[in-house]
């Protein structure tokens, strides 16, 4: 059995598109809010998106171009108002979320069409959505263009600082997160979702615990 070995550069955007999503997976799904300068309210899912740092707490989402290098309305809105909510997508959500990435007019706001409700956040202008369990305001740190072979630029990377996080109740205990409780929906490749339904604990060894392993499988 062997490699099939192929070269990105030779393929379109499309094909490449669809090798990443059915390898890198299942990743981790969000929603994100943000506000244009007539203050309507946008709201899109992204699964290009993961943790960037924890000190400070930083994530990162990537929001592709529209032909010819033209922003979607997320970065246009996140570049002029710097501020933003990334809501992680559970299954209670999942398929209003999925609703949101229609096309919708520019005058239209997903958050209405979809039946989400907003509240407002505690540091940012941005409002919440109030049906996610997990809701982070965000602060822009940075926002990296990235162009295709062509210079021409295909998408922004976004990362923001999140300077509040807000966790339902019933999902906190002692400082971390019950992910059962939580049920996350990751994205595989098409319109695929994976939930979780199972957990895998492997604990971290030591070097000295690893070489005692090694031992004991040589005897």
């Amino acid at each position: 059995m062997g490699n099939i070995s192929i070269d990105p550069s030779k393929q379109s955007r499309k094909e490449n598109y669809k090798f990443l999503i059915g390898s890198v997976l299942p990743r981790p799904t969000s929603l994100v809010t943000s506000k244009n300068n007539s203050g309507l309210i946008n709201a899109a899912p992204f699964s290009f998106f993961n943790v960037v740092c924890s000190d400070p707490p930083m994530i990162g989402i990537n929001c592709a171009r529209k032909p010819g290098g033209v922003r979607k309305d997320t970065s246009l809105n996140i570049s002029q108002n710097g501020e933003f909510v990334v809501h992680i997508v559970d299954e209670q959500i999942v398929e209003l979320a999925t609703q949101a990435a229609i096309e919708f007019p520019p005058n239209y706001s997903e958050v209405e069409e979809v039946g989400f409700t907003l509240e407002e956040s505690h540091y940012i202008s941005v409002p919440r959505i109030k049906e996610a369990k997990i809701q982070m305001e965000c602060k822009v740190s940075q926002i990296i263009e990235i162009s295709n072979k062509d210079g021409v630029p295909s998408s922004d990377f976004i990362i923001g600082e999140v300077v509040c996080f807000h966790i339902d109740e019933t999902l906190y205990h002692e400082g971390r997160i019950d992910t059962l409780k939580l049920a996350p929906v990751g994205r595989l490749a098409g319109f695929n979702y994976t939930t979780v339904e199972n957990d895998i604990t492997i604990p971290r060894m030591n070097f000295e615990e690893f070489q005692k392993k090694k031992e004991k499988q040589n005897i």
